[in-house]
């Protein structure tokens, strides 16, 4: 990543309120939005589902956020995630920052040994990551053009995916 002035991490003991404060910011005026993500990120942080948790950081200030958590494929365990929420700050977006934050969180995924990562949102800026959708994989009441799907090293499994019960979260 070649962003003056910006740096990646993980997550540290003492972020959690400003990824909370970032990730309710970044999707306050997002379209397709239930507007729940600062509460999804929370709730799998208390499950200790963040399998990947990184931030950008620009100067001291925490200016974005990549969250990567478990799935199941048709009710089993195949070593695959979930890619989201990933969260900038609305002043910061445009910059490059979220996908740096993708980049870095999916080869950190890749190298820990993980089978492949999925993700909802718009094809056309998942894609360039190796995204695709379309595939065998399914996510109920996703349309299927919308659902995406990146493999490393492996087939890419047949199945209904189901996200961890911390996506449910409402407050």
């Amino acid at each position: 990543m070649n962003l003056p002035g910006i740096h990646i991490r993980a997550e540290s003991l003492h972020d959690a309120s400003s990824i909370y404060r970032v990730t309710a910011a970044a999707f306050l005026d997002a379209p397709h939005t239930s507007h729940t993500e600062q509460f999804i990120v929370s709730a799998l942080r208390k499950a200790g589902q963040l399998t990947v948790s990184k931030v950008a950081m620009h100067c001291e200030e925490l200016v974005g956020h990549v969250a990567i958590s478990p799935v199941r494929i048709s009710g089993t365990d195949h070593g695959w995630y979930g890619l989201g929420p990933v969260s900038v700050l609305p002043d910061y977006q445009g910059r490059g920052i979220g996908s740096a934050l993708v980049m870095d969180a999916l080869l950190l995924l890749s190298s820990s040994g993980a089978a492949g990562c999925v993700v909802v949102g718009e094809p056309a800026y998942y894609e360039r990551f190796g995204f695709k959708a379309g595939g065998a994989l399914k996510l109920p009441g996703v349309p299927p053009e919308y659902f995406l799907a990146v493999a490393f090293d492996t087939p890419v499994p047949v199945g209904v995916v189901s996200y961890h019960e911390a996506f449910d979260a409402q407050s």
